[in-house]
């Protein structure tokens, strides 16, 4: 049976004549710290008050990336926002990853700060390994939201994944790249290295229909038109086997639309926060 469409226009049509009357909130400070598990140290923060709300950023990103939005979310929340595997303060002594492991380190993070059942973000790996985490342990996750994520790599992302390297990239890419990570250059090589790897990953990323369909979480589906690695046609089909899901295509968005954009920050905010709180039906 065909799932019933979801229409946001008369959402997108009040967030446009809100935005321009948004007010500030007072600036919140998160509270940083690194702990140990799975054979790693992961840096995380933690701002907030509430029910626990868990952002995850992308490949080569780190949880700064959160930071423009974290200040209107954490009037609502208890934000917890790591620096994946690898990123960041994050260390990654066996120099690779996957999205299955990252989402046992998210795991082991949540165990170890005594969080249970949550909401979530991800964009790009973000948004992968909260696929894991859902399909894994279905009964924790709430409610997520998957930004530009995929559920597996198709060969247009495997192109882009041969030519990217270490030595595809000047040294100048490397070091604005690194800026980001606590190690700077040598950090950012490490990551290309291991984005380059994708290309040959096949068992990471694999989610069928049938296993996406054992979600049980609330999941909105948010994807550019123009994404240069996952075409609209995989979100289309996470849609369609998501049993409690939302899909969102934004017309002419590219890789993780929206989120770098001060106008787009504030539409997704009007959106995210009510689909978080349960108001959709």
């Amino acid at each position: 049976m065909s799932k019933p469409v979801r229409c946001l226009a008369p959402l997108l049509a009040t967030i446009l004549l809100s935005i321009s009357s948004q007010q500030a909130l007072s600036q919140a400070t998160p509270e940083g710290q690194t702990v140990p598990l799975n054979g790693i140290e992961m840096y995380y923060e933690s701002v907030g008050e509430g029910e626990p709300l868990v952002l995850l950023h992308g490949f080569t990103g780190t949880g700064a990336d959160w930071e423009t939005i974290a200040e209107e979310f954490s009037a609502h929340y208890r934000l917890i926002i790591p620096d994946l595997r690898g990123h960041g303060r994050s260390t990654n002594p066996s120099q690779q990853f996957t999205h299955r492991q990252s989402a046992l380190d998210v795991f082991a993070l949540l165990d170890l700060i005594g969080v249970d059942r949550f909401r979530a973000m991800g964009i790009s790996t973000g948004g992968m390994t909260l696929l894991h985490m859902a399909t894994s342990r279905p009964e924790r996750v709430e409610a997520m939201v998957l930004i530009g994520a995929t559920s597996y790599f198709p060969e247009q992302a495997r192109v882009i994944m041969r030519r990217s390297s270490p030595d595809s990239m000047t040294t100048e890419q490397l070091e604005r790249e690194g800026r980001a990570h606590s190690r700077g250059l040598e950090q950012a090589r490490e990551l290309s290295t291991q984005f380059h790897a994708f290309k040959d990953s096949y068992d990471d990323m694999n989610f069928t229909p049938p296993y996406l369909s054992t979600i049980t979480a609330n999941t909105l589906i948010l994807h550019g038109d123009r994404d240069g690695f996952f075409p609209v046609s995989i979100p289309v089909e996470q849609y369609q086997a998501i049993p409690n899901s939302y899909l969102w295509i934004v017309p002419n968005g590219g890789h993780v639309p929206l989120f770098w954009s001060e106008e787009g920050r504030q539409m997704l905010t009007w959106v995210l926060l009510p689909f978080l709180a349960g108001e959709w039906g």
